[in-house]
């Protein structure tokens, strides 16, 4: 509830009182009362335009698993790498050692190749268009 602990609010009631006075802080004790039955009376009006637009399926729906709170950047990477380690061929296996000669050979492939020089006015540097005057 935005850090706001019961003290907080004590705090911010005196103060409000101390500032607004006697006789102004009925009226404000109205206008909020006002404005928190309004906001609330907008959200359960757009919860049931919802219901109306969805159907029956808006109830099945689990809306705690959509809370974009409980998303961890940190377990998501987390848990993709534990997949990709399953997914990777065990060491020492044959899927694993076709692997490695597979990407050294497609590493000696790209070192051994001539490197040409790059000139500002060739259009074309390793297929990708070349512009001299980019920063």
């Amino acid at each position: 509830m935005l850090g706001l602990t019961l003290d907080k609010l004590i705090v911010i009631g005196v103060i409000a009182a101390i500032i607004l006075g006697p006789e102004r802080l009925p009226a404000a004790a109205e206008r909020l009362a006002g404005l928190v039955r309004s906001l609330r009376d907008l959200a359960n009006g757009a919860k049931d335009r919802m219901r109306e637009e969805m159907g029956p399926e808006f109830d099945d729906v689990d809306w705690r698993k959509l809370d974009p709170r409980q998303y961890d950047p940190r377990r998501i990477v987390r848990e993709a790498l534990q997949d990709d380690a399953s997914a990777a061929p065990a060491p020492g296996s044959a899927a694993a050692a076709a692997a490695t000669v597979a990407a050294t050979a497609a590493a000696g492939r790209s070192a051994s190749r001539p490197r040409r020089r790059v000139e500002p006015r060739d259009p074309l540097v390793d297929g990708a268009p070349f512009d001299a005057e980019a920063t």
